[in-house]
């Protein structure tokens, strides 16, 4: 560890260390950051890029009296270390470790809970409005990326934040990325800001000049009033903020501490609320991360030297990578086919879209539900849209979902990725809920594929439907089991994979791999039970349940999702009349801890040796 890194233990400790100390500072924590994340995995290109900036946060606070609200959350690492919380990079991310978004039951420093996008500038207005009301003097800083400011809350909160007339500070930490590469029109607004270097000096001159012009009877000053604005919108690019009530500051450089402890400093004494401009370099220290960010933005185990992968052996086929696939073939034979990213194109597999078929390809930003209202419309204009987003982020979308899409039987196809325990990112990013959510929207049908072959034929039947389908898989690589099981797929029909007796195994999507894995260790206690592929979540296959009832008295439901609206809780009220005696093996009602999938499905209970346990203690219960 650095020699000046060792000076901090605990919060606040920052402020006890000399100027000429600052500079080398940043440069053992990025040095920090990249030897323990190179181990763990993690987000390290927006870590290396707030280095400074937080630096300069946490000499302008005292600590946890004062809020720091981190939008997203996943560049909060300097934060962490600035609060003692040097050890636990050890295992960030990790079964049982720490969290890699920031905590508020990891440390009191951390305001508040966070994970998605776009919410900073909501939680800060809210803490400053209480602080105020409630007589409390502390200084609130919201910390927002450029990406995230095309999300729609972002602007609700701007204006509710003009109009409150609360003091908080936004600091608008400009990358000019999100995941990808930064899109639309803010993005181009604040690049104009960025490239005019001399914004603050015009803007004071500009107002300066304007100020001592005479003022000769209401009409000319009306008209002169009117002048200024003109020459203010033509002259100074930062009038979007202004003219939203806000007090603008910058652009400033990001990584330069004393500027950015002087504006810090500066707008907190405002009656309020500021936005403080900052320009910072995703990646900045580590040039594979500087090179690649998008890369480096949510990183695997790799390489100091080079910044290569650790993985020695080739990575079989992924779900991304077959969704990937069957758009480009797809698209290649339809015109009429059109993609839809939420400024994750590579991580939804897209990329291949955008570059081999640029004018089927749309990247909206951070901005989910317009995404799905945009691909709404073109439905409603012929086309075929194709929304690929992760679960997690897909459930910001419900409303759109529900009424733009659902109630006039848009032909819109989810592509719902990261579907069920994606590991490491925790509560905020687990694809568990999507099942509920998605099964109670009339005119929706819900799928979800049991190996690879299967996602492409979901993918080609979902686009000849003329209504809303969604295709939800997981993360990571595609099962290659049950080959040899290539029903055609039907609309509500589910696919019968073994024959049994007395038990049967309902599976959806992943788990019908551990069904079968199940069968054989429920074999060895002398069961034969059946599996069945259920392929639709909505429409259940109600005629495979009724010829159920015939050879079997127990159904076991099997889903990666919660059990609160999913899957298993529709097949037990289908069953509520009969004889048949229902298991629901689903994730709990409560939210996920990170972890690896493995070790998240052995404590929940949904890896096979814990089903099987669960089925056997049943099977014993209802004998006694």
């Amino acid at each position: 560890m650095g020699e000046i890194l060792d000076k901090i233990e605990k919060p606040n400790d920052i402020k006890e260390l000399e100027k000429d100390e600052l500079r080398p500072l940043a440069k053992e924590i990025r040095r920090f950051l990249v030897q323990k994340i190179s181990h763990t995995g993690g987000h390290l290109a927006s870590n290396l890029g707030v280095v400074e900036l937080t630096m300069a946060l946490h000499l302008c606070c005292n600590l946890p009296e004062d809020k720091i609200v981190w939008d997203v959350g996943h560049q909060s690492y300097t934060h962490k270390i600035l609060t003692g919380r040097k050890d636990g990079f050890d295992h960030l991310r990790q079964f049982g470790g720490m969290s890699g978004f920031p905590k508020q039951s990891e440390s009191d420093c951390d305001a508040f809970d966070t994970g998605h996008s776009s919410t900073s500038i909501s939680v800060a207005l809210g803490m400053a409005k209480a602080r105020d009301l409630r007589g409390e003097d502390r200084k609130i800083f919201a910390v927002i990326g450029d990406g995230a400011l095309s999300g729609g809350m972002a602007f609700e909160a701007m204006n509710n934040a003009a109009r409150l007339k609360s003091n908080m500070v936004i600091v608008l930490n400009d990358n000019q990325m999100s995941i990808s590469k930064n899109v639309g029109g803010m993005s181009s607004y604040l690049g104009k800001i960025r490239t005019n270097g001399n914004y603050t000096e015009l803007k004071e001159e500009v107002e300066n000049a304007l100020s001592k012009l005479p003022h000769l009877g209401d009409k000319l000053t009306s008209r002169i009033r009117g002048f200024k604005d003109l020459v203010k919108r033509v002259l100074i690019p930062g009038m979007l903020f202004e003219d939203m009530g806000l007090t603008y500051i910058g652009p400033i450089d990001g990584h330069n501490i004393q500027q950015m402890v002087t504006a810090f400093e500066s707008a907190s004494k405002m009656k309020e609320a500021v936005i403080v401009h900052v320009c910072t370099r995703k990646g900045k220290g580590y040039r594979p991360a500087e090179q690649n960010p998008s890369y480096f933005h949510g990183v695997s185990p790799f390489n100091l030297k080079d910044g290569s992968s650790r993985k020695t052996v080739e990575s079989a086929q992924t779900y991304t990578d077959i969704f990937s696939e069957t758009m480009l073939e797809t698209a290649a034979e339809r015109n009429d086919i059109v993609a839809v990213s939420a400024a994750m194109p590579s991580g939804t597999g897209l990329t291949g879209m955008a570059e081999k078929y640029p004018k089927q390809f749309f990247d909206v930003g951070i901005a989910e539900e317009h995404a799905v209202t945009f691909a709404a419309g073109m439905a409603a204009g012929g086309l075929k849209p194709v929304v690929a987003i992760y679960s997690t982020f897909l459930q910001r979308a419900y409303d759109q979902i529900l009424h733009d899409v659902c109630i006039g039987k848009m032909p819109v196809v989810f592509a719902v990725d990261r579907a069920g325990l994606v590991g490491s990112d925790g509560e905020t990013h687990q694809g568990i809920f999507d099942l509920a959510y998605l099964r109670s929207m009339p005119n929706l049908t819900v799928m979800a594929p049991k190996n690879g072959w299967e996602l492409k034929q979901m993918m080609l039947f979902a686009l000849a439907q003329n209504g809303p389908v969604a295709v939800r898989y997981p993360r990571g690589e595609a099962w290659t089991g049950l080959q040899d099981h290539k029903q055609e797929i039907a609309m509500g029909q589910a696919e019968w994979i073994c024959s049994g007796q007395e038990t049967a195994l309902l599976a959806v999507g992943s788990m019908v791999e551990t069904a079968m894995w199940v069968r054989e260790k429920l074999k060895a206690q002398d069961q034969k039970v059946t599996v069945i592929n259920m392929r639709f979540v909505k429409p259940i296959d109600v005629n495979v349940l009724e010829q159920l009832k015939e050879k079997h008295s127990r159904v076991v439901t099997l889903e990666e999702g919660v059990f609160n609206g999913g899957f298993g809780e529709a097949v037990s009220a289908w069953y509520e009349e009969t004889p048949m005696k229902v298991m629901n093996i689903a994730l709990p009602d409560q939210f996920i801890e990170h972890g690896s999938v493995r070790e998240l499905k052995e404590k929940y209970g949904l890896d096979p040796e814990g089903i099987t346990k669960k089925i056997l203690s049943w099977q014993q219960d209802r004998k006694a």
